[in-house]
């Protein structure tokens, strides 16, 4: 959430800022109600130096034993008057709120300006793209030949997008999930979480989630709770209506998570396999950082995530993102896609981006820099450390081999009891 002060002194900053990022926000009425509000908190102030001189004068006419009643009766109506301004100004109050929360952050000085996707800046390719002699399967099929992945089965016993892993395609997915949480704990000092997978209304707003991706999740009406479309969601907000102390900084939390999303809007797009999924598994990277030091730290947890590539020797390329294709909270987004062959395309396998203070203002997460100091919002990053389902497509695609099997990168293989390959 933007400071309405800001507003105030930028207004076309924002206007500018809404329109890169092809949001909507009515900032104009958004300074309207401001000014009302103002105009009625000076008008309640005046009348309340009117009430306090009166009722000093009530008490002057009753020790003087003059007649108060008249005195004693304005009193009265410029106390009634100040209630109806009062609840007036609390219905603005909560109007400019309601507008406040519908417009995005701001895209940061050094994000690319653009209007989709196809203007986004390729700024880092590592690997070489693999050459097969042999006519390669899709992970789709190299999953239904190793009887690791099933995929009608997911759709029989909960619906299309919902996969079953198998065997060794089950301790695959387990594998990558507690290699890359060892590797953020042993290489970049992280703590682990281990977070609950819904999370409240408070939760989805802080983060960002609510109220304009309500239609993205799944939604448990009874308990009025979501199911969380990453661990974003819960870890950030366990500091929620915190202040902090500034030596604690940064904090650093790494924690696995189901994730779940309807993709809504996602009808006529590309469904096989992996490649949109409503629940995937995801390592996430969550940061809490000095505001002096966001943009720094969004660099170190790109390299955090792409470090995990480079050890499993899987190609990769970075985007940067412009602002028409970044998210509604984030001010500055790096895309990590990994190489399919099959597809013959890069697939998006982590998101890093820099909120700086705008999930903290809507979560209220505050320091303190010492002790009097007025507190401060702390600046939030995150990033998928990865995401295993496009993960998992480029890991059978690019490994597999011409009699049909898949060799387990170098760096798995602890986590795999041993195998070093997956065969029927």
């Amino acid at each position: 959430m933007l400071d309405i002060r800001f507003i105030r002194e930028n207004p076309d900053t924002v206007k500018e800022g809404i329109l890169a990022k092809n949001e909507k926000g009515n900032v104009d009425l958004i300074l309207s109600k401001d000014e009302k509000r103002r105009s009625l908190i000076y008008k309640v102030e005046e009348l309340k130096k009117k009430r306090n001189e009166n009722s000093k004068l009530v008490s002057v006419y009753v020790k003087e034993k003059k007649d108060a009643k008249e005195l004693i009766q304005s009193t009265k109506a410029i106390s009634e008057k100040i209630r109806t301004i009062d609840t007036e100004i609390a219905e603005l109050d909560q109007s400019i709120f309601e507008e406040l929360i519908r417009i995005p952050n701001l895209p940061h000085i050094t994000t690319p300006i653009g209007k989709d996707a196809s203007e986004n800046a390729e700024v880092k390719v590592w690997g070489e793209l693999p050459q097969f002699d042999f006519e390669i399967m899709n992970h789709v099929e190299l999953g239904e030949r190793l009887n690791i992945l099933d995929f009608p089965r997911g759709g029989k016993v909960t619906g299309s997008g919902f996969p079953v892993y198998k065997g060794m395609g089950a301790t695959l997915e387990r594998a990558l999930i507690n290699y890359m949480i060892d590797f953020h704990l042993k290489n970049h000092n992280y703590t682990e979480i281990f977070p609950p997978f819904v999370a409240n209304r408070d939760s989805m707003f802080g983060t960002g989630q609510l109220p304009k991706l309500a239609d993205d999740m799944y939604f448990c009406e009874k308990d009025d709770l979501f199911l969380i479309p990453t661990a974003e969601v819960p870890v950030t907000n366990l500091h929620r209506d915190e202040i902090l102390i500034s030596d604690v900084l940064p904090i650093k939390y790494v924690a696995y998570s189901a994730c779940f999303r309807r993709e809504a809007g996602s009808y006529g797009k590309d469904t096989r396999g992996f490649l949109r999924v409503h629940q995937f598994n995801k390592v996430e990277m969550v940061n809490f950082v000095h505001p002096d030091e966001s943009e720094k730290v969004h660099e170190i947890m790109l390299t955090e995530a792409t470090e995990i590539l480079e050890a499993l020797h899987i190609p990769y390329r970075v985007l940067l993102l412009c602002s028409g294709d970044l998210s509604f909270s984030a001010a500055k987004c790096y895309d990590i896609e990994t190489w399919s062959p099959a597809e013959n395309k890069w697939l998006e396998a982590s998101s890093v981006s820099n909120f700086m203070d705008f999930q903290a203002r809507r979560a209220n997460i505050r320091f303190r820099s010492e002790k009097g100091a007025k507190p401060q919002f702390v600046h939030t990053l995150n990033g998928s450390g990865l995401a295993t389902s496009r993960l998992m497509v480029s890991l059978l695609e690019n490994y597999q081999t011409d009699e049909g099997t898949v060799v387990i990168p170098e760096a798995l293989i602890p986590y795999m009891h041993g195998k070093s390959i997956i065969k029927v």
